[in-house]
């Protein structure tokens, strides 16, 4: 039996919190999606993103639905790396891909 979560919304993020739903839908269906219809919601949700960056209840909202936590992530790398996971994860992670490319280069 699937449970229900219930999760309250500030009205200015209801938009965004419908699109990160359909994204996690999506992303769970077990099935490959339509490129064009994956291209389409990911490109509407990265702009409702960029436009509440900083609003006080986006963490909540992204903990709730990770499929748009990800596409946060990817938004944000550029200039703050893995933004919402606990800093020596983060590190651990940079560290590990720098051993790795390490070892490719040599010959």
């Amino acid at each position: 039996m699937p449970s229900v979560i219930k999760l309250t919304v500030p009205s200015e993020l209801l938009s965004l919190g419908r699109l990160a739903h359909l994204l996690q839908a999506l992303e769970g269906q077990g099935r490959a999606a339509d490129p064009h219809q994956y291209q389409l919601l990911v490109q509407k949700l990265s702009a409702e993103l960029h436009e509440h960056q900083g609003h006080e209840s986006l963490p909540g909202l992204l903990d709730h639905f990770p499929a748009a936590a990800e596409v946060y992530e990817n938004l944000q790398y550029a200039h703050a790396g893995l933004c919402r996971v606990p800093l020596e994860m983060s590190l651990s992670s940079e560290l590990a891909a720098r051993e790795l490319l390490g070892r490719i280069r040599k010959p």
